[in-house]
């Protein structure tokens, strides 16, 4: 973990505990609220000092997911430190730990409120001492100026809660909360992901009802009379109120809603991002090419008018023969200097499947499905040109970034590009299947050519990994063991079999590269990024006039 993001959740949590300390004492000392804290007591606090850490949180949930404003926000620091930039693609991460607050504070929130609900109930009946049964029946011709919601001794707790404008609409985000966590999950993420989407689309839901949720003003304050209503001195002379100047009838007023205040800028910036996102969907998109490969993998090369990208982004695409509401993320594999964007769709999941399915059945020569692509938008691999020295693991599918890295060096050669700042790149690749390889080595066969003639043999060293196979591929490995090309690749570099010795590669980039800052990118399984992270801190060395790593990862 980069010093810089811990700087940012030190930041996001001070902020949700001020907000909780301060609320809470305002609650909880405030004068106004002396009458409210009888009948309630501590349970007032706990119920409004989180639903102010929810109203902040709140206005942050939607902002990492506005992926437009990312990229802009993105293509404003390019001039900025990378250090800057990099908080960037922690934007699912943030998001998460946004999420994660706002369930633990709704549940505090919401416990809080059932306690109220129940003492308030309980003070109407008369269980409580007099000045909670004198609190509680008010008299209030108006029905405006009251402390206790349940204004009768019919209305239950359970009444109140789904008959009140804050009891059904609370009931409504609650619901909504509890469906858009546990879809969240990574395991239905990952199987079931339509679960995911529509269920997370209850955001609308959630939002909606947070903002008439306040208008219920469950909670009450005292409101200033003429003359005043001391509740210290007249707590104690329930029978004198209205009757001597000192004590009239105290007065009850809810607080102003102020949640809409909180959420409506965001609220407006993601409703600004749809509607680019669908005028984007809207937009003619034609085929170059379709390739079905062996390995199950799908090649789209797309063509779409005033499209222009960077190494290492990423698209969302749409096809409303599958579906007219999921758009899925795919990393373009293309390179910025080609006149198309590609990108390589492995057969995972309902929708990948599916969509390998229509494309298999066309006629020969027919044009593919309808497609929508929004994008495109910015990533960490952005930034590998900015290195010196550059390591991009990628782990099966995960290399389609580097394609498109690679496949932009190879052009940057072909045209002498003087402001090619990258000097050496180390790629590593880790497959569990052979067939895996045969869509990427081509590239990395056309870039091992062009390195060679042009005497550049050292500038990209590749390292394959297999990490998967049979005794049958051992014996054929074996059979052709003095071959002067990989029986798996067609390439030079043999392939290697099992996992890498990620200290003997960092040490050895280290020892090679001894005054460099060198950019480690990975596109893969959280597991893998921890070992990498925590490798690049291992080797960093101290000496600031050393060589220094820095980590990257791909996150959508």
């Amino acid at each position: 973990m980069t010093s810089s993001w811990l700087d940012l959740q030190v930041v996001w949590m001070a902020i949700n505990i001020f907000l909780f300390l301060w609320f809470y004492f305002f609650y909880d000392l405030g004068d106004q609220f002396f009458y409210t804290r009888h009948i309630l007591g501590s349970a007032l606090a706990w119920a409004r000092a989180p639903a102010a850490v929810l109203n902040f949180n709140c206005l942050l949930i939607l902002l990492p997911v506005c992926r437009n404003l990312l990229s802009l926000i993105r293509g404003s620091f390019m001039c900025c430190g990378r250090t800057m930039r990099k908080q960037l693609d922690k934007n699912i991460s943030f998001h998460k730990l946004v999420a994660y607050m706002i369930g633990l504070m709704t549940a505090v929130h919401t416990i809080a409120h059932f306690l109220n609900v129940e003492w308030y109930y309980n003070s109407r009946l008369g269980k409580y001492d007099d000045l909670s049964m004198a609190l509680s029946s008010l008299d209030d011709s108006g029905n405006t100026t009251f402390l206790n919601p349940i204004r009768s001794t019919t209305t239950t707790p359970t009444l109140l809660v789904f008959t009140s404008v804050a009891g059904i609409t609370g009931v409504i985000i609650t619901l909504s909360l509890i469906l858009i966590i546990t879809s969240s999950m990574e395991v239905i993420r990952r199987s079931y992901f339509e679960v995911f989407w529509f269920t997370h689309h209850l955001f609308i839901v959630f939002f909606a009802g947070l903002v008439i949720h306040g208008a219920g003003r469950i909670v009450r304050s005292q409101t200033t009379t003429n003359p005043l209503h001391n509740a210290t001195f007249c707590k104690d002379r329930i029978d004198d109120w209205g009757k001597i100047q000192e004590c009239p009838v105290p007065q009850f007023a809810g607080g102003f809603p102020q949640t809409w205040m909180w959420v409506i800028g965001p609220m407006i910036l993601y409703v600004c991002e749809r509607l680019l996102r669908f005028i984007r969907y809207m937009q003619t998109v034609k085929y170059r090419k379709i390739v079905i490969r062996p390995s199950k993998v799908l090649e789209l090369q797309l063509v779409k008018n005033g499209f222009k990208m960077d190494v290492g982004q990423y698209v969302f695409l749409n096809c409303p023969a599958i579906s007219q509401l999921e758009w899925h993320p795919f990393t373009m594999t293309s390179a910025p200097e080609e006149d198309f964007f590609s990108v390589h769709i492995r057969s995972v999941g309902d929708w990948t499947q599916k969509l390998i399915s229509i494309v298999e059945q066309l006629p020969e020569g027919a044009e593919g499905p309808k497609m929508g692509v929004d994008g495109p938008f910015g990533t960490a691999s952005e930034d590998v040109f900015d290195y010196e020295v550059a390591m991009l693991v990628g782990a099966g599918i995960g290399v389609t970034p580097f394609a498109s890295i690679l496949k932009s060096i190879w052009y940057k050669f072909k045209d002498s590009n003087p402001k090619l700042r990258t000097r050496k790149i180390y790629f590593y690749w880790l497959c569990r299947e052979t067939h895996a390889f045969e869509w990427f080595a081509d590239l990395l066969q056309l870039l091992e050519r062009e390195m060679e003639e042009r005497g550049m043999g050292s500038f990209l060293t590749y390292k394959l990994y297999l990490t998967g196979w049979d005794q049958s591929h051992a014996n054929h490995v074996m059979v052709h063991a003095d071959a002067d090309t990989d029986v798996v690749t067609g390439l030079k570099q043999k392939t290697n079999y099992g996992r890498p010795n990620w200290d003997k590669e960092f040490e050895q980039v280290r020892k090679e590269n001894p005054t460099s800052v060198v950019g480690t990118f990975l596109c893969g399984p959280a597991v893998l990024a921890t070992v990498l992270s925590k490798k690049c801190v291992k080797y960093t060395d101290v000496d600031p006039r050393k060589t220094k790593f820095y980590f990257n990862k791909e996150n959508f």
